[in-house]
């Protein structure tokens, strides 16, 4: 049977009850031209811990886009990063909502089966999976909706499409219940500032590729605290709207709660009166050792010592219950402290940051490198360089072709960091939600060139709470340590909320004890102006307004206080320039290209012997593209190329021509500036046209002269022979710069 719901901004078909019947629970959700599979089903039998083992696999099928699987196997096989974001994103939003106590493996698949390009995939995927787990028969009572908020021209929209999304300056994503809000996720997006240099300051015959950068200009577009408050209020309207809609829809079809056992917690009042009598002290000497593994230790040696004592023994106490006891004892412990005492377990205020030192390019070999160390958290994060060929290639569902990463951010999470021992294996869903997160905070403050290509890499040497933000610290100062543009530092710090009675308190820089016993943790990460990159995930459910407010401002404070630390160790940083790769992109007349090349390709042969640097060359842009490691070699080897191409033109087969024994070599002619001459359109590029001129000379019309506003494309406005009247705007040589002069 469908189900039509429309909310939102789009219309959703849900089809229940034709396909997977064997489920406990399965939709096919339409929108538009998009079609997704979610079935959840469950074992009979319960695991041995207390804890909900749900797995959440959100699957791409190829043939949705009518594709094949690329590489060698022609079958879809190791998820890709996006598929795991978001199965890690649906797991986080559903995970809240099962009862305390369920301890049955739980399996929530969801397939794209068809895909509509302009399609949220993340948002129709989290509607489809929470409509099937509301269906079923497991006890889960509450409809979940996720939105995405973009802003278009200043205004706030709900669920962008995909295409608006890539222009939007905000990239929000929100998912919750009619009542509360359960998880959020924020990046800003840069965009490109056309206004910002006026055309008339450029001179197109330097680097006309040059010339358009300065036309368009990235814009970070960081948020403020403030809108990103309004933008979580339109999602929460939204929101509400959606996940009711949902009930009201799907409440006929909803299967009754199976009858099931939950897990008790094991605790004894008896036992916690007696750890409260005598081990109270021990247990706040315990949770006073920072680190994971001494304050383990330290509950591990409480419990052996109380069952070694003569009650435990005549009462018969059950290890287990002992120390589930101790644990529950010792996170009311760290609770009252925050709250009443406004104390934490480390001593430190509610709103003090731990200790922050800074190393920067401690690795002489690599192009970039910090060490940044706070607390008992430790990262040391490398940045390499390289060419465009060095991107990640990737596949999306929703285009055609293969996509590059130019940006890459790589997180690792050994078990050393936290005392284990363990072995090193690929990175799993933590480590590539923890270095996506600290990519799209980063990401906004890059201008990174298209030919060029940056890893950064963040090995945690040491961790109690959120290296994930650490990794932002040290990776934007490693960027800078490398010698990349870094148009503002960018620093995270993550934040804890505790809720105790009718009290709250925020804290400032949480460490592994206060996330794991406190009710909400959020990750802010920005620069000085505002936000870039927000994550939060909120484990009671619901959280007012002003505390949300008041969380955000006291982030602030906190991560201007890093940045306060960042921006004086940039003062001290050390480009290593001789490990330093370099990379020239710049443009000659493409009628040169032949003599760069030479007779059978001698010249070029030459001067990649000569400077020990790599050429590639594109005819018909008349691009030229440089690369190698040693910054001086790849200067040479520009100028060297730069002055074949300004030597007057040769014949044929590269040899000039001659006449009675002597070059004939025409005089190159004069012109006055602002002269205005006809002209003829000879040659167009994607960065203007050249055009003859009285005397057998080329000028160059740059495309931002050939009208008074931003031109895409030059052929829709010049065609090959087509005669102009052209203004000279400046003559060096026989380079002469050109701009259109309309009739």
């Amino acid at each position: 049977m469908e189900y039509k719901v429309e909310v939102n901004n789009q219309v959703e078909i849900y089809d229940i009850g034709k396909v997977a019947k064997q489920a406990a629970g399965a939709v096919m959700l339409k929108i538009k031209d998009t079609v997704i599979l979610a079935a959840v089903s469950r074992d009979d039998d319960q695991v041995d811990g207390n804890f909900v083992p749900l797995t959440v696999q959100y699957i791409e099928k190829t043939y949705a886009m009518g594709k094949f699987p690329g590489g060698f196997i022609k079958r879809e096989t190791k998820p890709s990063d996006f598929e795991t974001l978001t199965s890690r994103v649906i797991d986080r939003s559903l995970r809240p909502l099962f009862p305390d106590g369920y301890a049955y493996p739980t399996q929530l698949t969801v397939f794209v089966l068809s895909c509509d390009p302009q399609v949220d995939l993340q948002v129709a995927a989290l509607n489809a999976a929470s409509a099937a787990l509301y269906i079923s028969d497991i006890p889960v009572n509450k409809a979940v909706c996720g939105v995405r908020i973009g802003k278009l021209d200043g205004k706030l929209v709900v669920n962008p499409s995909n295409s608006q999304l890539e222009n939007s300056s905000l990239d929000l994503y929100v998912a919750g219940t009619k009542e509360e809000l359960l998880m959020i996720e924020m990046r800003a997006i840069a965009t490109m500032d056309t206004e910002m240099i006026p055309p008339v300051a450029m001179d197109p015959m330097i680097d006309p590729t040059m010339s358009e950068n300065l036309i368009a200009t990235q814009k970070i577009n960081e948020a403020s605290e403030d809108e990103i408050l309004e933008a979580i209020d339109a999602a929460q309207d939204a929101i509400s709207k959606g996940a009711t809609a949902y009930e009201e829809a799907f409440v006929s079809v909803k299967k009754e709660d199976a009858v099931l056992d939950y897990k008790q917690e094991l605790l004894d009042d008896s036992i916690k009166a007696y750890i409260d009598e005598f081990y109270k002290d021990a247990i706040k000497e315990a949770i006073s050792q920072m680190a994971k593994s001494e304050r383990a230790t330290g509950l591990k040696k409480i419990a052996k010592s109380v069952m070694s004592d003569e009650i435990a023994k005549e009462e018969e106490w059950d290890e287990d219950v002992v120390k589930n006891v101790i644990n529950d004892y010792k996170r009311t412990i760290v609770r009252k402290m925050i709250v009443d005492e406004k104390v934490r377990a480390d001593g430190r205020a509610l709103t003090e940051v731990r200790p922050i030192s800074i190393e920067t390019n401690l690795l002489p070999r690599t192009h970039g490198s910090c060490l940044f160390t706070r607390g008992q958290t430790q990262a040391l994060v490398t940045v390499t360089l390289g060419g465009d060929k060095d991107g990640q290639m990737y596949e999306r569902l929703t285009s055609k072709g293969n996509l590059t990463e130019n940006f890459m951010v790589n997180y690792n999470f050994p078990g050393f960091s936290v005392g284990e021992a363990g072995f090193i294996r690929a990175p799993g869903r933590r480590e590539l939600g923890h270095g996506n997160l600290a990519r799209r905070a980063l990401e906004p403050t890059l201008n990174i060139d298209r030919m060029q290509t940056i890893r950064l890499v963040s090995e945690i040497l040491e961790s109690n709470g959120s290296s994930s933000q650490a990794t932002i610290c040290g990776g934007s100062l490693a960027l800078k340590a490398a010698g990349v543009e870094v148009k503002k530092l960018v620093a995270g710090i993550a934040m804890g909320v505790v809720f105790e009675d009718d009290k709250h308190a925020i804290l400032t820089d949480i460490m592994g004890l206060e996330d794991h016993d406190g009710d909400m943790d959020f990750k802010v990460a920005g620069t000085r102006d505002g936000i870039t990159a927000l994550q939060m995930d909120i484990k009671l459910g619901g959280i007012s307004r002003d505390t949300l407010k008041e969380a955000l401002y006291q982030a602030r404070d906190g991560k201007n206080h890093i940045l306060d630390i960042m921006e004086e160790a940039a003062q001290n940083i050390h480009v290593n320039n001789a490990v330093l790769p370099k990379l020239e992109l710049f443009n000659i007349d493409p009628s040169k290209i032949v003599d760069i090349i030479g007779k059978a390709g001698a010249t070029i042969r030459e001067i990649i012997e000569k400077f020990e640097v790599s050429i590639d060359l594109d005819r018909d842009k008349g691009e030229v593209k440089i690369a190698g490691d040693n910054k001086e070699k790849v200067e040479a080897a520009k100028k060297h190329i730069e002055g074949i191409a300004n030597q007057p033109s040769r014949g044929r087969g590269g040899r000039d021509n001659h006449r009675g024994g002597h070059r004939d070599r025409k005089p190159i002619p004069k012109f006055v500036q602002d002269e205005v001459i006809d002209g003829v359109v000879k040659r167009i590029v994607d960065f203007g046209a050249f055009v003859e001129l009285p005397g057998e000379i080329d000028g160059l019309l740059h495309i931002s002269k050939i009208a008074d506003h931003r031109v895409e494309k030059v052929s829709d406005y010049l065609e090959i022979d087509q005669k102009v009247k052209v203004k000279v705007l400046k003559q060096d040589g026989n380079k002469i710069s050109l701009a259109l002069v309309k009739d």
